[in-house]
Protein backbone atom coordinates (compact mmCIF):
# COMPACT_ATOMS: atom_id res chain seq x y z
CA UNK A 1 0.00 0.00 0.00
CA UNK A 2 1.49 3.20 -0.98
CA UNK A 3 0.66 7.12 -0.21
CA UNK A 4 -3.43 7.29 -0.73
CA UNK A 5 -3.94 10.33 -3.22
CA UNK A 6 -7.01 12.23 -4.62
CA UNK A 7 -7.16 14.00 -7.22
CA UNK A 8 -9.94 17.19 -7.80
CA UNK A 9 -10.61 18.33 -11.22
CA UNK A 10 -9.87 14.89 -12.97
CA UNK A 11 -11.54 15.19 -16.20
CA UNK A 12 -9.54 18.38 -18.06
CA UNK A 13 -6.48 17.86 -19.79
CA UNK A 14 -4.53 18.53 -16.82
CA UNK A 15 -6.04 16.35 -14.75
CA UNK A 16 -6.17 13.34 -17.14
CA UNK A 17 -1.91 13.65 -17.34
CA UNK A 18 -1.91 14.29 -14.22
CA UNK A 19 -3.65 10.78 -13.18
CA UNK A 20 -1.41 9.11 -16.08
CA UNK A 21 1.04 10.08 -13.90
CA UNK A 22 0.03 8.95 -10.71
CA UNK A 23 -0.58 5.73 -12.00
CA UNK A 24 2.52 5.11 -12.89
CA UNK A 25 4.16 6.20 -9.65
CA UNK A 26 5.36 2.71 -7.38
CA UNK A 27 4.42 4.74 -4.04
CA UNK A 28 1.08 6.30 -4.68
CA UNK A 29 -2.33 4.80 -4.35
CA UNK A 30 -4.76 6.35 -6.00
CA UNK A 31 -8.12 7.42 -3.86
CA UNK A 32 -10.90 9.37 -5.22
CA UNK A 33 -10.63 11.02 -8.51
CA UNK A 34 -13.66 13.68 -8.79
CA UNK A 35 -14.83 16.31 -11.50
CA UNK A 36 -17.47 18.56 -11.88
CA UNK A 37 -20.08 18.62 -14.45
CA UNK A 38 -18.62 15.72 -15.56
CA UNK A 39 -19.26 13.94 -12.10
CA UNK A 40 -21.09 10.73 -12.67
CA UNK A 41 -19.13 9.61 -15.98
CA UNK A 42 -16.55 6.82 -16.25
CA UNK A 43 -13.13 7.86 -16.45
CA UNK A 44 -11.98 6.37 -19.29
CA UNK A 45 -14.41 7.89 -21.47
CA UNK A 46 -12.79 11.38 -21.04
CA UNK A 47 -9.54 9.80 -20.76
CA UNK A 48 -9.73 6.24 -23.31
CA UNK A 49 -5.88 6.23 -22.88
CA UNK A 50 -6.17 5.00 -19.25
CA UNK A 51 -8.35 2.29 -20.26
CA UNK A 52 -7.43 -0.91 -19.34
CA UNK A 53 -5.32 0.37 -15.66
CA UNK A 54 -6.82 -1.20 -12.76
CA UNK A 55 -7.03 1.96 -10.81
CA UNK A 56 -9.61 3.50 -13.91
CA UNK A 57 -11.51 0.78 -15.65
CA UNK A 58 -14.91 0.57 -15.05
CA UNK A 59 -14.61 4.05 -12.07
CA UNK A 60 -17.00 7.11 -12.37
CA UNK A 61 -15.74 10.80 -11.88
CA UNK A 62 -17.10 11.54 -8.20
CA UNK A 63 -18.19 14.95 -7.10
CA UNK A 64 -15.83 17.64 -6.28
CA UNK A 65 -16.07 18.26 -2.18
CA UNK A 66 -14.26 18.35 1.05
CA UNK A 67 -15.93 14.99 1.91
CA UNK A 68 -14.82 13.16 -1.18
CA UNK A 69 -11.09 14.23 -0.66
CA UNK A 70 -10.46 14.73 3.36
CA UNK A 71 -9.09 10.71 3.80
CA UNK A 72 -6.54 10.91 1.23
CA UNK A 73 -3.07 11.74 2.59
CA UNK A 74 -2.27 14.12 -0.92
CA UNK A 75 -4.43 16.03 -2.43
CA UNK A 76 -4.16 17.72 -6.00
CA UNK A 77 -6.31 19.95 -7.37
CA UNK A 78 -6.45 20.62 -10.91
CA UNK A 79 -9.32 23.27 -11.33
CA UNK A 80 -10.39 26.25 -12.85
CA UNK A 81 -8.70 29.50 -11.00
CA UNK A 82 -10.64 30.67 -8.17
CA UNK A 83 -12.10 27.41 -7.67
CA UNK A 84 -9.25 25.79 -5.68
CA UNK A 85 -8.88 28.50 -3.31
CA UNK A 86 -12.24 28.07 -2.16
CA UNK A 87 -11.88 23.93 -1.68
CA UNK A 88 -8.52 24.41 -0.07
CA UNK A 89 -10.45 26.35 2.86
CA UNK A 90 -12.44 23.37 3.77
CA UNK A 91 -9.80 21.36 3.57
CA UNK A 92 -7.47 22.65 7.08
CA UNK A 93 -4.49 21.06 7.49
CA UNK A 94 -4.77 18.98 4.49
CA UNK A 95 -1.28 18.14 2.25
CA UNK A 96 -1.76 19.54 -1.18
CA UNK A 97 -0.64 20.19 -4.40
CA UNK A 98 -2.32 22.72 -6.72
CA UNK A 99 -1.98 22.90 -10.38
CA UNK A 100 -4.22 25.96 -10.47
CA UNK A 101 -2.09 29.67 -10.44
CA UNK A 102 -4.58 30.70 -7.16
CA UNK A 103 -1.53 30.07 -4.71
CA UNK A 104 1.63 30.97 -6.94
CA UNK A 105 2.11 34.88 -6.52
CA UNK A 106 3.41 37.17 -3.70
CA UNK A 107 2.39 40.09 -4.82
CA UNK A 108 -1.82 40.53 -4.30
CA UNK A 109 -1.73 43.29 -7.03
CA UNK A 110 -0.03 41.40 -9.64
CA UNK A 111 -2.69 39.13 -8.93
CA UNK A 112 -5.83 41.71 -8.89
CA UNK A 113 -4.42 42.67 -11.93
CA UNK A 114 -4.51 39.63 -14.15
CA UNK A 115 -6.66 37.08 -12.54
CA UNK A 116 -9.74 39.45 -11.17
CA UNK A 117 -10.79 36.73 -8.48
CA UNK A 118 -10.02 37.48 -4.56
CA UNK A 119 -6.72 36.68 -3.89
CA UNK A 120 -6.00 33.49 -1.31
CA UNK A 121 -2.41 34.38 -0.70
CA UNK A 122 1.24 32.35 -1.99
CA UNK A 123 2.25 28.65 -1.27
CA UNK A 124 6.15 26.99 -1.73
CA UNK A 125 6.26 27.28 -5.16
CA UNK A 126 6.39 23.58 -6.56
CA UNK A 127 9.44 24.17 -9.30
CA UNK A 128 12.32 21.86 -7.62
CA UNK A 129 14.95 23.20 -10.21
CA UNK A 130 14.99 26.56 -9.07
CA UNK A 131 17.79 27.15 -6.27
CA UNK A 132 17.02 26.14 -2.60
CA UNK A 133 13.70 24.91 -3.74
CA UNK A 134 13.60 20.78 -3.06
CA UNK A 135 14.30 21.97 0.64
CA UNK A 136 11.23 23.89 0.37
CA UNK A 137 8.74 21.39 -1.24
CA UNK A 138 9.99 18.60 1.01
CA UNK A 139 9.46 20.53 4.03
CA UNK A 140 5.86 22.05 3.27
CA UNK A 141 2.03 21.00 3.47
CA UNK A 142 0.76 23.06 0.52
CA UNK A 143 2.55 23.66 -3.04
CA UNK A 144 1.78 25.64 -5.42
CA UNK A 145 2.40 23.94 -9.05
CA UNK A 146 3.94 26.71 -11.62
CA UNK A 147 2.10 27.15 -15.02
CA UNK A 148 3.01 26.02 -18.04
CA UNK A 149 4.80 29.17 -19.95
CA UNK A 150 6.14 30.18 -17.01
CA UNK A 151 8.00 26.31 -16.79
CA UNK A 152 9.61 27.09 -19.69
CA UNK A 153 10.79 30.45 -19.63
CA UNK A 154 11.81 30.25 -15.69
CA UNK A 155 13.95 27.10 -16.43
CA UNK A 156 15.30 28.06 -19.53
CA UNK A 157 16.56 31.80 -18.08
CA UNK A 158 16.93 30.93 -14.19
CA UNK A 159 20.77 29.61 -14.92
CA UNK A 160 21.95 32.33 -16.99
CA UNK A 161 21.07 35.13 -13.89
CA UNK A 162 22.13 32.85 -11.40
CA UNK A 163 25.38 33.00 -12.99
CA UNK A 164 25.45 36.58 -13.22
CA UNK A 165 25.33 36.16 -17.19
CA UNK A 166 22.36 37.91 -18.35
CA UNK A 167 20.55 41.27 -17.59
CA UNK A 168 17.54 40.99 -15.79
CA UNK A 169 16.28 44.28 -17.35
CA UNK A 170 16.18 43.19 -20.82
CA UNK A 171 14.87 39.75 -21.48
CA UNK A 172 12.38 38.89 -24.49
CA UNK A 173 10.17 35.54 -24.32
CA UNK A 174 8.79 34.44 -27.78
CA UNK A 175 6.60 31.07 -26.65
CA UNK A 176 4.67 28.96 -28.54
CA UNK A 177 2.33 26.56 -27.12
CA UNK A 178 0.02 23.96 -28.41
CA UNK A 179 -4.34 24.22 -28.04
CA UNK A 180 -4.50 21.77 -25.06
CA UNK A 181 -3.29 24.13 -22.62
CA UNK A 182 -6.84 26.28 -22.87
CA UNK A 183 -8.35 23.50 -21.22
CA UNK A 184 -10.69 21.43 -22.27
CA UNK A 185 -14.20 23.68 -22.61
CA UNK A 186 -14.82 23.80 -26.21
CA UNK A 187 -13.82 27.35 -27.87
CA UNK A 188 -14.88 28.95 -31.30
CA UNK A 189 -10.91 29.90 -31.67
CA UNK A 190 -9.21 26.72 -30.67
CA UNK A 191 -11.05 24.70 -33.37
CA UNK A 192 -8.96 22.52 -35.52
CA UNK A 193 -10.58 24.73 -38.52
CA UNK A 194 -8.99 27.57 -36.63
CA UNK A 195 -5.93 26.62 -35.97
CA UNK A 196 -4.50 24.23 -38.46
CA UNK A 197 -2.15 25.78 -40.71
CA UNK A 198 -2.00 28.78 -38.59
CA UNK A 199 0.26 30.69 -35.40
CA UNK A 200 -1.07 33.70 -33.98
CA UNK A 201 0.37 35.72 -31.15
CA UNK A 202 -2.33 36.33 -28.28
CA UNK A 203 -2.52 38.22 -24.72
CA UNK A 204 1.10 39.91 -26.38
CA UNK A 205 2.12 43.95 -24.84
CA UNK A 206 2.24 42.97 -21.53
CA UNK A 207 -1.01 41.34 -21.23
CA UNK A 208 -0.58 37.44 -20.38
CA UNK A 209 -1.03 36.26 -16.64
CA UNK A 210 2.02 34.14 -16.57
CA UNK A 211 3.87 37.32 -16.83
CA UNK A 212 4.45 38.45 -12.68
CA UNK A 213 5.23 34.72 -12.16
CA UNK A 214 8.14 34.59 -14.41
CA UNK A 215 9.73 37.67 -13.19
CA UNK A 216 8.69 37.10 -9.59
CA UNK A 217 10.60 33.16 -10.40
CA UNK A 218 13.59 34.57 -11.68
CA UNK A 219 13.76 38.08 -8.74
CA UNK A 220 14.21 35.51 -6.24
CA UNK A 221 17.03 33.82 -8.17
CA UNK A 222 18.95 36.98 -8.24
CA UNK A 223 17.94 36.93 -4.71
CA UNK A 224 19.47 33.30 -3.65
CA UNK A 225 22.90 34.46 -4.81
CA UNK A 226 23.51 37.69 -3.53
CA UNK A 227 27.39 37.69 -4.29
CA UNK A 228 26.96 38.26 -8.05
CA UNK A 229 27.63 41.31 -9.69
CA UNK A 230 23.83 42.70 -10.95
CA UNK A 231 23.11 45.81 -12.30
CA UNK A 232 20.64 48.05 -10.63
CA UNK A 233 17.28 47.99 -13.61
CA UNK A 234 14.57 46.26 -12.25
CA UNK A 235 14.31 42.67 -14.07
CA UNK A 236 11.91 43.60 -17.59
CA UNK A 237 10.30 41.21 -19.58
CA UNK A 238 8.57 41.11 -22.88
CA UNK A 239 6.94 38.07 -23.39
CA UNK A 240 4.44 37.16 -26.54
CA UNK A 241 2.72 33.52 -26.13
CA UNK A 242 1.59 32.40 -29.91
CA UNK A 243 -1.06 29.46 -30.00
CA UNK A 244 0.42 26.77 -32.40
CA UNK A 245 -1.26 24.02 -34.57
CA UNK A 246 -0.67 21.16 -32.19
CA UNK A 247 -2.36 19.40 -29.56
CA UNK A 248 0.19 19.98 -26.73
CA UNK A 249 3.83 20.78 -26.47
CA UNK A 250 5.92 24.46 -25.33
CA UNK A 251 8.51 25.97 -27.69
CA UNK A 252 9.86 29.42 -25.40
CA UNK A 253 12.83 30.93 -27.23
CA UNK A 254 14.44 33.31 -24.64
CA UNK A 255 16.77 35.73 -25.40
CA UNK A 256 18.83 38.37 -22.50
CA UNK A 257 21.96 40.60 -23.40
CA UNK A 258 25.23 39.86 -21.75
CA UNK A 259 25.96 41.20 -18.66
CA UNK A 260 28.13 44.30 -19.05
CA UNK A 261 30.43 45.97 -17.29
CA UNK A 262 28.75 49.11 -16.79
CA UNK A 263 31.39 51.17 -19.32
CA UNK A 264 29.28 51.01 -22.01
CA UNK A 265 26.11 49.41 -23.72
CA UNK A 266 26.38 45.77 -24.07
CA UNK A 267 26.45 43.95 -27.46
CA UNK A 268 23.89 41.45 -28.42
CA UNK A 269 25.27 38.79 -30.86
CA UNK A 270 23.41 38.18 -33.91
CA UNK A 271 23.77 39.53 -37.73
CA UNK A 272 22.00 42.97 -36.78
CA UNK A 273 24.30 43.16 -33.54
CA UNK A 274 21.66 45.44 -31.82
CA UNK A 275 22.74 47.42 -29.19
CA UNK A 276 20.80 46.53 -25.84
CA UNK A 277 18.97 48.95 -23.60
Amino acid sequence: MGIRVAVAGASGYAGGELLRLLAGHPDLEIGAVTAGTSAGKPVTSLHPNLTGHPAFDGREFGATGASALGDAELIFMALPHGESAALAKQLPGARIVDLSADFRLGDEHAWDTFYGVPYAGRWVYGLPELPGARAKIRAARTVAAPGCYATASILALAPLLAAGLADPGDIVIVAASGTSGAGRSPRPDLLASEVMGSMSAYKAGGAHRHIPEIEQALAEVGDFYPERSRPTARLAISFTPVLAPMPRGILAVCTACPLGSGRSPPRCPGPTARTCR
